[in-house]
């Protein structure tokens, strides 16, 4: 039977013959000693699924929106070097892969998150493969594409070129969001935890790392550490990683010369304006010629103004600050802010450690990945090569974006009220190796006839 209290209901099973229970230990009709297997399981309101979170859907459409203005803005020489002289074209196949973006995110959006854990592991398998096919030769119609001096992209035949390591972020905040939730207090572990962490996150940070691709396996390398913290991770379990990664980072620095040119331009671009550090000193110098409001839209294309490499691209963030000034850059600025912030409340309002970690995953990769393509226009960080999500022109990074913000609504569309957190996973808030996410109640906790909950 149930008896119905203020705040909760109470769910109790007796075996026959013996008095019921209700709240605070008394019996219906008389006291008497209850069985030993008697239990009574204390629940709170369940779970609710309701609209999703429409804040992130307006910050991301806003975003795109930003992006396909200024790839457009940015004018004849990028458009028509990419298109054959088509000003629209740019911007017409960037909308395309909006779209697709905007399908794939509503399919993901209506589907419950908790099925992916059933592909993390082929989806990250299958993402290291094509990881792998970018470092080997063409292999019959499986083609590697080199661009800008780097081979990150792959032609399959017909189908436009990809770039793996857009799809790689997401697989890995997948499948380490599956992994980490069914270790659950073994995260804390050093063998358990922290090195079969870095095996799985290790080859397609390194495989990406080797492309060769810093700036990408940077963020890949943050998100992860992002999620394992998060699942419960002993701090100097990760602490112990930093001196190994600044060995990592300097040794693959000093065997690029390129790296090498990066890292000394980043410290006096000034040095050589028209060189090595041209395209820094022309970011910065378009950003201090837009002001406060901006020169104005389509002004960066015209004739005898500053040339800017990359302009529609990972220095698309110079550009908007030249047309739309300071306030247009704080607008994208808050516009990542909000993002960053929705998808945190996400992540505190799972109902479940999955999909806690998945929400945290896809905050920490668009809001790192987003941080570093700022700071590198403003020279806080060396050139990594890395686009700005849902604003720099860019097919795989647009539709992967969308498609991890589709998962983020997903989880969004599920809430857990005060007394029913840990009511679907009951090894998230354990005592040892829980989440470092606040309790939003009190789990769903079976109690022995006669205490009180």
């Amino acid at each position: 039977m149930t008896a119905q209290g203020s705040k909760r209901h109470l769910v109790v099973h007796q075996r026959p013959g013996s008095a019921a229970v209700v709240p605070g230990g008394a019996a219906a009709s008389r006291r008497e000693a209850r069985p030993a297997g008697a239990t009574r399981v204390v629940r709170g309101p369940q779970r609710e699924r309701h609209e999703p979170d429409y804040l992130v859907l307006v910050s991301v459409v806003a975003l795109t929106a930003i992006g396909l203005l200024m790839i457009y803005s940015s004018g004849g020489v990028a458009t028509a070097v990419r298109t054959g002289g088509d000003p629209f074209g740019a911007v017409a196949t960037q909308l395309g892969w909006g779209l697709a973006g905007v399908a794939g995110m509503a399919v993901l959006a209506r589907v419950d998150y908790r099925y992916l854990r059933l592909a993390s592991v082929p989806l990250y398998l299958f993402t290291l493969v094509l990881l792998l096919l970018v470092l080997l030769p063409a292999l019959g119609p499986i083609e590697p594409v080199t661009k800008y001096g780097s081979t990150r992209w792959l032609q399959i035949g017909p189908l436009p070129t990809i770039h793996p390591a857009e799809f790689a972020k997401l697989a890995m905040v997948v499948y380490l969001a599956h992994w980490l939730a069914k270790q659950g207090s073994q995260v804390r572990s050093l063998i358990h935890g922290l090195f079969p962490f870095l095996l799985i996150a290790g080859p397609c940070i390194g495989l990406v790392a080797l492309e060769p691709d810093l700036g990408t396996s940077g963020v890949l390398a943050m998100t992860a550490l992002t999620i394992v913290f998060v699942a419960g991770a002993r701090l100097w379990h990760l602490a112990l990683l930093i001196p190994m990664a600044v060995l990592g980072v300097a040794t693959y620095v000093s065997l690029h010369d390129y790296q090498m040119r990066r890292w000394t331009t980043f410290l006096d671009p000034w040095a050589d304006p028209l060189n090595a550090g041209f395209q820094t000193v022309q970011g910065l110098l378009s950003l201090a010629l837009g002001g406060f409001l901006g020169t104005g839209l389509g002004q960066s294309a015209q004739p005898g103004a500053l040339s800017l490499p990359n302009a529609h691209n990972d220095f698309i963030f110079a550009l908007i600050g030249q047309e739309l000034g300071l306030l247009g850059g704080l607008g994208v600025i808050a516009l990542f802010l909000l993002l960053a912030y929705r998808g945190v409340r996400i992540a505190l309002a799972a109902p479940d450690t999955f999909g806690a970690l998945l929400a945290t995953g896809v905050t920490a990769w668009l809001a790192f990945q987003g941080l570093i393509n700022i700071a590198v226009v403003l020279n806080l960080l060396p050139i990594t090569g890395i686009t700005l999500p849902f604003v720099s022109d860019g097919g795989s990074s647009l539709v992967v974006s969308f498609a991890a913000v589709g998962i983020l609504l997903s989880i969004s569309r599920e809430t857990v009220t005060r007394g029913t957190w840990n009511d679907a996973d009951p090894d998230r808030g354990r005592r040892y190796g829980r989440p470092h996410l606040p309790r939003p109640g009190r789990p769903t906790l079976p109690v022995r006839a006669g205490r009180r909950p």
